[in-house]
């Protein structure tokens, strides 16, 4: 196997992970719909930082602690279930104490950046993507290819396709938050997607490695 070849099969890998529906995806779709596009760009740049960083990690060997250690492995995992329910928690109570009946301002200064951390924390708090780079990057890695090298080329690829798709995501939410931008639709909005984010902290809460 080429490195060429390792990469073209390890987007089609990524491409399909990178489709599922998940925690990454309410986010941008929020920060398009509710603040403006350049927060869930934003939002969309720490979560594809998150994932370069775990993609180094796990090349470099330091997540097989994760593998290894069953208690590193739940701590983490408990942390990043917490910050889920926190999050999802938090958008739900400031959807019933918002007032604003009117149009939903977007673009404040100061929250866009609150945007990078989320993004950047939702994934640094998910060991499951450290353990899948572990399990990713023996198995498409050739003979003779540096380790951290080639998991540093895979994260790439991962955030690329990661990019690509959070700019279709966040240009159909666009087009769409002329509609959905009221201050009723923006707290449904929240709601939805904090109970989505609750959900998926309890379901990493009680995963199983």
């Amino acid at each position: 196997m080429t490195v060429t070849t390792a990469l073209l099969s390890f987007a089609l890998v990524a491409g399909l992970m990178t489709l599922v529906p998940g925690v990454d995806t309410a986010l941008i779709l929020r920060s398009a719909v509710t603040r403006s596009r350049r927060e869930a760009l934003l939002a969309a740049l720490g979560i594809c930082t998150g994932v370069l960083l775990w993609g180094v990690v796990a090349a470099a060997g330091a997540s097989a602690v994760l593998a290894a250690s069953q208690l590193a492995y739940r701590v983490l995992t408990f942390a990043g279930a917490g910050y889920l329910v926190f999050l999802g928690a938090q958008m739900i109570y400031r959807s019933f104490t918002r007032r604003q009946p009117g149009t939903v301002d977007v673009g404040v200064p100061g929250r866009t950046h609150r945007a990078f951390g989320v993004g950047l924390l939702t994934n640094l708090l998910n060991p499951k993507i450290g353990v899948f780079y572990l399990a990713a990057i023996p198995q498409f890695t050739p003979p003779q290819s540096q380790a951290l090298l080639m998991g540093l080329a895979l994260a790439t690829v991962h955030v690329v396709l990661s990019l690509v798709w959070a700019g279709v995501l966040i240009l159909g939410a666009t087009l769409a938050s002329r509609w959905l931008r009221t201050g009723k639709a923006v707290g449904i909005m929240d709601r939805i997607t904090g109970t989505i984010l609750i959900g998926f902290g309890l379901r990493v809460a009680f995963s199983r490695p």
